[in-house]
């Protein structure tokens, strides 16, 4: 068994003695880190930090350990967040008629390549019921018009504080969400069918093959307010030519699909993504 750990993700304003005083909050409790990784921008004036470490012989209950790190914290106008490995997300799939995303992350849950429990299941279309029945997941059809939208979202909400859920991922969920969702449910990770910025919005793959492109992508982000313009998290891409059809550049365009939404997924699971403005960085 893996011994259990704790990890800090923490920004702040530049300064001298940041490593020192961050890493001296762990050891002075017999802390053993684990991981550290530091980032400076420049430009932003901001310090970014990811501090990993064992649980086993620190001398502060978990409790304690969030108001312990409060006290350092305000002086240096930081905001963190603290995680433990021992707490096992609970993710949301969000679906609409594809399912190539959907059975690709309840294959890598099933295999154990993250930490993570699939309690829940919501479309605005029937299709993908019995993926959700298949493998024990509460699937909830909630069809979305222009007319509804509110209503559909307040029992959205309401689902994710039911069955107490964490992250959001859109695995080819083919609709908008409203800002006043976003703001009371802000951990939700997209999966676009292109390389951001280019090819935002609807038809992306359509647009490349008209565009004749030699190369096509996938990002994953986290969604806000502006369509597909949230902080990414990954992105991959693979070469098309000439002789690929719109079809072709779709096939190829899911395989990826697959594996960058899979990364961003884990490495939000693990903790290693630091969010800061419209931006992220990630600790690998």
């Amino acid at each position: 068994m893996t011994s259990p750990t704790a990890t800090l993700l923490v920004s702040c304003p530049d300064q001298r003695g940041l490593v020192a005083k961050l890493a001296n909050f762990i050891y002075a409790h017999h802390g053993n880190i684990i991981h550290a990784d530091h980032h400076t921008d420049f430009t932003a004036g901001l310090f970014l930090s990811r501090l990993e470490w064992q649980i086993d012989g620190f001398d502060l209950p978990r409790e304690e350990i969030a108001p312990a790190f409060a006290e350092i914290a305000e002086p240096l106008q930081a905001t963190w967040q603290l995680h433990f490995s021992a707490t096992v997300p609970r993710i949301a799939i969000w679906v609409s008629r594809q399912d190539h995303c959907l059975l690709d992350l309840i294959w890598r849950q099933h295999a154990k390549e993250f930490a993570a429990q699939i309690p829940l299941m919501i479309s605005n279309h029937a299709a993908l019921g019995d993926v959700a029945k298949q493998f024990g997941i509460d699937f909830y059809h909630l069809p979305v018009t222009k007319e509804n939208k509110l209503e559909q979202e307040a029992k959205q909400l309401e689902l994710l504080r039911q069955y107490k859920i964490d992250l959001v991922v859109l695995a080819k969920y083919m609709q908008i969400l409203s800002g006043n969702f976003i703001s009371n449910f802000p951990q939700i990770i997209n999966i676009h069918h292109s390389f951001l910025p280019a090819f935002a919005g609807a038809n992306p793959y359509e647009r490349a093959y008209e565009r004749g492109v030699k190369i096509i992508g996938a990002t994953a982000h986290y969604v806000t307010d502006e369509l597909d313009a949230g902080p990414i998290i990954e992105q991959d891409v693979v070469r098309v030519s000439h002789r690929d059809t719109t079809g072709d550049l779709i096939r190829k365009g899911k395989d990826l699909e697959r594996v960058v939404l899979a990364r961003a997924v884990r490495l939000h699971l693990r903790n290693r993504v630091l969010v800061y403005g419209n931006r992220t960085v990630v600790f690998e």
